[in-house]
């Protein structure tokens, strides 16, 4: 499985880690995805969905 979300179309971000001497090796940042139920169109799904994702579905639902 891909490490995207489904709703936004996150994906993993790349870059350097740093040593304290500085020596640069690359590494990756991954997407903190969740496996969620959501309603789409009124049916249950089940989503990979990131946590911000997830929090702005909940806070849109409660408000």
């Amino acid at each position: 499985m891909s490490k995207v979300c489904a709703i936004t179309g996150k994906k993993p971000l790349s870059g350097n880690k740093r040593s304290h001497s500085l020596r640069a090796t690359r590494r990756k940042w991954n997407v903190n995805l969740q496996k969620v139920k959501v309603m789409v169109d009124g049916k249950p799904q089940k989503l990979r969905i990131s946590a911000r994702a997830l929090k702005t579905l909940k806070a849109q639902q409660n408000g």
